[in-house]
């Protein structure tokens, strides 16, 4: 497939008086065999996003490609690209055999092919004493991973995974992380995963794409995002427990390089922050400290500073 490029897309649903902006401005490039999260809360724009790449929603502006080839007007069976939801959406009166052959007999795969996929896919996913049950008779792990195994057995371009775990319960759901990335390890295909949850998306993933108020707010790895948050909501977001925040002042060379908070807390700043803050005349900031790097310390020097438990 090459790169997934997404460049200034736009969702506007019901254009005019009360219309819902869901995705603004989103640019992101997805590059071949990576496993991308779209993490961010309810109703931020990731849902919308993964339609638009599918097909089953169209684009208010802005263009999809997949390496040099624009996606926008293309009908969804045509941009092999495979999708797991979140409901299953297995068919209920067929077996496990029929609904993962079920892709390929709609392609016309001749049987012994169909055969031979389905057995491999059920390896892959450890269900192969499964195949002759149907989906009632099933627990939500091993629904969930029949309606993987659906998606897998397409070979598509693209996999797309919509809030696959969120009906797992713990152990189960890590159960599933560590299968799936053990699948995308072995098939190096490119995978998008859509979650609210950010334990999923850091354990999964290679990279994320972290999103709020329909807006891209940061695309980055793991510790790019823990470490150098591009704004308060990411260092909010990212990481348990929450971040403390606090209101400082800054006075540029006045303070030799110190962050005020209150009367009685200051902080120094490194050379790489001074120069950043005087660069950008910024007088006022807001400082995030995890509560992993606090410690107690029995006396005031140092780093430490006063403080009453």
């Amino acid at each position: 497939m090459s790169t997934l490029k997404i460049k200034n897309l736009n969702k506007i649903y019901n254009p005019g008086k009360n219309q819902v902006h869901a995705v603004k401005d989103l640019n992101l490039e997805i590059q071949d065999g990576e496993f991308v999260a779209l993490l961010g809360p309810s109703g931020c724009g990731k849902t919308s996003t993964l339609r638009m790449i599918v097909g089953l929603e169209s684009i208010t502006s802005g263009t999809i490609m997949f390496g040099d080839e624009v996606m926008n007007e293309m009908t969804p069976e045509k941009r092999n690209v495979a999708m797991a939801f979140e409901s299953y959406a297995l068919y209920p009166n067929f077996t496990v055999f029929e609904n993962l052959s079920f892709p390929l007999e709609v392609r016309n795969i001749e049987s012994s092919i169909r055969t031979k996929k389905v057995n491999e896919i059920a390896e892959m996913l450890q269900i192969s004493d499964l195949l002759n049950q149907k989906p009632g008779q099933l627990s939500g792990g091993q629904q969930q991973r029949i309606s993987l195994g659906r998606a897998l057995i397409r070979d598509p371009a693209v996999f797309i995974l919509d809030e696959v775990m969120s009906h797992l319960d713990a152990h189960l759901k890590f159960k599933m992380l560590f299968e799936l990335k053990k699948i995308h390890q072995n098939l190096k295909k490119t995978m998008i995963y859509v979650t609210h949850d950010q334990m999923e998306a850091l354990a999964l993933s290679d990279k994320v794409a972290v999103m709020a108020n329909s807006e891209l707010q940061q695309f980055g790895n793991r510790n790019s995002l823990y470490h150098q948050p591009k704004n308060r909501f990411v260092a909010d977001f990212i990481g348990e427990p929450a971040t403390n925040f606090m209101d400082a002042e800054y006075n540029g060379e006045e303070d030799q390089g110190q962050m005020k908070v209150g009367d009685s807390l200051n902080f120094f700043l490194n050379e790489e922050s001074i120069n950043a803050m005087n660069n950008a005349k910024i007088s006022e900031a807001t400082i995030g400290i995890r509560p992993q790097n606090l410690s107690v310390e029995p006396l005031v020097g140092g780093k430490s500073v006063n403080g009453q438990l």
